[in-house]
């Protein structure tokens, strides 16, 4: 039973204020709106960008006070590192000296926080040593922030970075919306948004559709993906084994689950940025209607599919560089995006299977042949369906247990001629799905959830014209219905990442 050690710590979030939480919906969020254009109304715009930071620096902090210092640092030191390579005395040695150093010093803080026990609790099993692990608690979000201050540095050397004040890069790294979970955004998209005359005022439209987006987020996550939770957790984590029906529902249930748990949270993000009058970019577009792996990974966490593309796959050569060398850095990246995810093999398994993928498609596509679109999006659905098992699974066993019943051949075999026992088969599954609202009403949301997955339009689709009373109704009834799911406790998925 090797264990995928270390998978991505799952945090403590006790008594935190998530997204999805009455301190934040009916305190933070509104306080912080208000005091934010009062100030700006009166003139005191960069009292106001002060106050955002610091409002947004109250609820990083909230979570476990450490996090403060952490981020504190983090942004001092890259803003120093940002200025130096924005000084035109610099020679072009001395520039690139210090980007490097900006560069080792985020990979290093992001290597010593979340992957130091991974590494070293591996050299112990591999050299039967006894390294102390030092059972580092994992800082919320610091994939995404440091990732954000690494493209800062980055793009400063190639001169592709404005000069900005503290202040406003302190605003760049930490506006709440999108500094838990993404999406990761650039500076240039983002603070002259903020510099905008425009965007200080309070514009009622945009209060609408971020409300109305927050509005679908917030059911998302607290209808659909927790409810669905229910099926997942009992597979992965209650059932010692699995037939083919249980195998099946657990893994369809946690690839929906995690659909609903981040287009959930990009909503809400998106929809909280709008109320400030900032656009955040696409992240999240109906990756499960996509016909081939390339297509999903163009649809799913684009901001990091992005920042893969300009920060890793280019420097290395892209496809500049013949065939051969671009899929070795096709592989690369796919590698990295598992890794970033968290500090486990799982999730090194995960990538590389999503990087073969990507290899083989790239191959078929070259050689001229073509697939039908449906048996494209067939094949490429039940991968990323049987990959996600990986993603989601603590151990190796956990895995193989759920595996080994997806393609328990004997057991359909088997059901198929007891059909009439299919019902008593599952009863310990089905018990252990009750949930708050029972069986049959989680049922119906599953299988809701699939309906919307594959033919509902995504959120920003339905918010790109002016809302109307059937929007406003379903603001009200959205975000009426989602509050009473608050009693459940859950955070995001990606949080731990």
């Amino acid at each position: 039973n090797f264990a995928f050690i270390h998978k991505s710590e799952h945090l403590n979030l006790g008594g935190v204020m998530l997204f999805n939480s009455y301190e934040f919906i009916f305190l933070f969020l509104p306080i912080t709106l208000i005091i934010y254009f009062t100030l700006n109304r009166y003139g005191k715009n960069n009292v106001a960008k002060g106050w955002l930071v610091i409002a947004s620096l109250y609820f990083y902090s909230y979570f476990h006070l450490s996090y403060l210092y952490l981020i504190l640092t983090s942004i001092i030191i890259n803003y120093f590192i940002g200025n130096k390579l924005n000084h035109k005395s610099l020679t072009g040695k001395e520039r690139k000296i210090w980007m490097i150093i900006g560069v080792v010093f985020n990979l290093g803080l992001l290597g010593y926080f979340k992957y130091y026990d991974f590494f070293v609790e591996n050299i112990n099993i591999v050299f039967r040593i006894n390294f102390t692990l030092l059972h580092i608690l994992l800082p919320l979000g610091i994939s995404f922030f440091t990732f954000q201050q690494l493209s800062f540095v980055i793009d400063s050397y190639n001169e592709k970075s404005m000069k900005y004040d503290f202040l406003s890069y302190c605003l760049f790294v930490t506006f709440f919306p999108q500094l838990i979970a993404g999406p990761i955004v650039l500076p240039n998209e983002m603070l002259p948004q903020f510099e905008d005359k425009r965007n200080k005022l309070i514009n009622y439209e945009n209060m609408n559709r971020g409300l109305y987006m927050f509005s679908i987020g917030l059911a998302k996550k607290v209808i659909l993906a927790d409810t669905i939770a229910n099926f997942a957790n009992a597979g992965f984590d209650q059932m010692e084994t699995l037939n083919i029906i249980e195998a099946w529902m657990t893994s369809i249930s946690y690839t929906l689950q995690l659909y609903f748990d981040f287009s959930g949270y990009c909503d809400m993000a998106m929809g909280i940025a709008l109320m400030f009058n900032i656009i955040l970019p696409l992240n999240f577009n109906s990756p499960y209607k996509s016909t081939n792996i390339q297509e999903f990974w163009k649809r799913w966490h684009m901001t990091l599919g992005r920042f893969m593309t300009n920060y890793l796959y280019i420097p290395l050569g892209g496809n500049r560089l013949g065939e051969r060398k671009t899929l070795r850095n096709l592989f690369i990246v796919f590698m990295a995006s598992g890794i970033w995810h968290g500090a486990g093999w799982n999730f090194v398994i995960w990538g590389g299977l999503h990087g073969i993928c990507i290899l083989i498609h790239r191959v078929w596509k070259n050689s001229g042949r073509k697939m039908n679109k449906l048996l494209g999006w067939f094949i490429t659905i039940n991968l990323v369906n049987i990959f996600w098992v990986f993603f989601r699974a603590e151990t190796l066993s956990e895995a193989l247990k759920v595996l080994k019943g997806m393609f328990d051949v004997k057991g359909l075999i088997y059901m198929g001629t007891h059909i009439g026992q299919i019902g008593e088969m599952t009863r310990g599954y089905r018990d252990l799905t009750q949930g708050l609202f029972g069986k049959k009403f989680n049922l119906s949301i599953l299988g809701i959830s699939l309906i919307i997955v594959f033919i509902a339009k995504n959120t920003f689709e339905k918010n790109d014209t002016k809302l109307k009373r059937a929007e406003y109704i379903k603001i009200i009834l959205f975000t009426v219905i989602g509050i009473l799911f608050l009693e459940i406790d859950s955070s995001f998925l990606y949080f731990n990442f």
